[in-house]
């Protein structure tokens, strides 16, 4: 069984609980506008030409990006990482792109990681067919489940498809008994106005305690070199952070209403 993967992050600590290991797999049915991993929306490989200063020296250098890998060479990797996943109560987070536009190699890799004992994650944007979250229920711990928006209209014009599988599928986990934790984008302009804010809430609280916790992620830019270097279209090119003291009264109003809330996951 073999997959395309684009990037393996080692000691990640923000994509589940402990110290991780974080597996990107290449592919995302969406296209939202704040993407900080551009490069992983294509499932193909893609080459891109990076620029190096050393010693005031411009090189330039081609990359590949996005490697054929089985699901014994990913598995050799992780194996290697797991002393820090028992010391800290950490695992693996198998994110991308959407790791459920693969769902076969997905599959393989998490039958892989329970029979080696890892606790293992996924980061996913929801939208994907229902049937192949069925299939992977009973070999995941946690699922970091993105909100991006509760308005249809919007979710299609800022990423590309509607929310409604996304919610569906939301709703077939927490009735599944699944550990979710709700990620959520904030971005200037799109979803982070006290209204849709509100709108969040309530849609979380009809899940009859079922979600507890979220992660809010405020937009940063830090992708922009990559869209120069992979020829694709910025639409938040020229977009602001949010401001410190919005994001924290963001994260009150969650509190309010009970939930646990962490910023940037």
């Amino acid at each position: 069984m073999k997959g395309i993967v684009f990037d393996i992050k080692r000691f990640a600590i923000h994509d589940g609980p402990g110290i991780r290991t974080t597996v990107f797999l290449k592919g995302c049915p969406l296209r939202c506008w704040w993407c900080h991993n551009p490069e992983s929306q294509h499932v193909k490989s893609e080459t891109d030409v990076k620029k190096i200063l050393l010693d005031g020296i411009s090189f330039e250098k081609t990359e590949t990006v996005g490697r054929l890998m089985s699901v014994e060479e990913v598995m050799e990797i992780l194996v290697k990482e797991s002393v820090f996943y028992d010391e800290s109560g950490g695992g693996v987070t198998f994110s991308g792109g959407e790791p459920m536009l693969q769902p076969e190699f997905l599959t393989g890799l998490l039958k892989s990681s329970k029979e080696k004992g890892f606790h293992t994650a996924i980061d996913t944007s929801g939208f994907a067919r229902t049937e192949h979250f069925d299939e992977i229920l009973g070999l995941t711990d946690l699922f970091l489940f993105d909100l991006k928006h509760t308005n249809d209209a919007e979710h299609k014009n800022f990423t590309g498809v509607s929310n409604r599988l996304i919610l569906k599928n939301l709703r077939f986990l927490t009735e599944n008994n699944a550990h979710v934790i709700i990620r959520i984008p904030l971005i200037p302009g799109i979803n982070s106005e006290e209204d849709e804010i509100g709108n969040m809430i309530e849609l979380l609280n009809n899940f009859d305690g079922k979600i507890s916790e979220v992660h809010l992620l405020p937009y940063h830019d830090f992708a922009k070199n990559k869209y120069r270097r992979f020829e694709k279209e910025n639409k938040l090119i020229n977009l602001q952070a949010m401001e410190k003291s919005q994001i924290q009264n963001t994260k009150s109003k969650f509190e309010t209403e009970g939930f646990l809330v962490k910023i940037g996951g």
